[in-house]
């Protein structure tokens, strides 16, 4: 059976100050979640300062992006290696915001994600259609386009170190959200694809999380169906209480 994981992106919230406010909490509230994968994504600014009152918990650190090389002359950009560093088991990388406002291609997502795995990081890759894609009826082929790009050359013992997150792009931050039966089927299509380019047993073992205004309201229909291991919550990660409902869902 493949283990739920739940993770917070904090995208750009959250002071230092504040980060730790949150965590101090959480860690409380949470330490009893024994049976699934608990990761925050805080701010680079910070990681380390959250790791420090994280590191004995169940609660694991994560980044919201790396640049694809372990050290160089790129000014303002932060390296696989600074996030192992600090304490980081995760990073997030193809997130939509950065597909779009940063224009991330899938080939140099495709970059990040090996560079993550060389390091002994565990990527959340996402991907996801926009609303204008799916009123065309191109969810499937989009998501095919993106899954393809963003794995290629990854054998199967790099791909089950992956996770998959589905995140309709129009559900983010908008308070729409896809329904259960809508997130389950298009998280099976993404299955079908891993079966279809490595095998079966691969494909029933990747995780593939939901990402798109979860709540609170929706965590459990989400988390009942087949195809749905997890969430990627946003902004319900930015508040304690919700998140906790969250991370304990029945």
């Amino acid at each position: 059976m493949r283990r739920p994981v739940i993770a917070g992106n904090w995208k750009m919230y959250k002071t230092i100050s504040e980060a730790l406010e949150l965590v101090r909490q959480l860690k409380v509230r949470v330490s009893d979640c024994k049976d699934r994968d608990i990761v925050v994504c805080p701010s680079f600014t910070a990681l380390r300062s959250v790791y420090e009152i994280i590191k004995d918990s169940n609660i694991k650190l994560g980044a919201q992006n790396l640049y694809p090389q372990k050290e160089g002359a790129y000014t303002g950009e932060i390296s696989p290696v600074m996030l192992k560093d600090v304490g980081c088991d995760y990073v997030i990388l193809g997130h939509s915001e950065r597909r779009t406002y940063i224009k991330e291609t899938d080939e140099f997502i495709n970059k990040k994600v090996k560079i993550a795995l060389s390091i002994g990081l565990t990527p959340i890759v996402c991907i996801g259609e926009t609303l204008e894609q799916r009123e065309k009826g191109l969810t499937e082929s989009i998501v095919k386009t993106q899954f393809e790009g963003s794995f290629a050359g990854l054998d199967k013992e790099m791909v089950l170190k992956i996770i998959i997150a589905y995140e309709p792009v129009w559900a983010i931050g908008t308070g729409k959200t896809a329904t259960p039966e809508d997130a389950d089927y298009v998280q099976g299509f993404i299955r079908g694809l891993i079966k279809n380019r490595y095998d079966e047993e691969t494909a029933a073992n990747v995780r593939i999380q939901y990402g798109g205004s979860v709540k609170p309201e929706n965590i459990d229909e989400l988390m009942k169906k087949e195809n749905i291991d997890g969430v990627l919550v946003g902004g319900a990660s930015l508040n304690f209480e919700s998140f906790v409902r969250i991370v304990k869902f029945q």
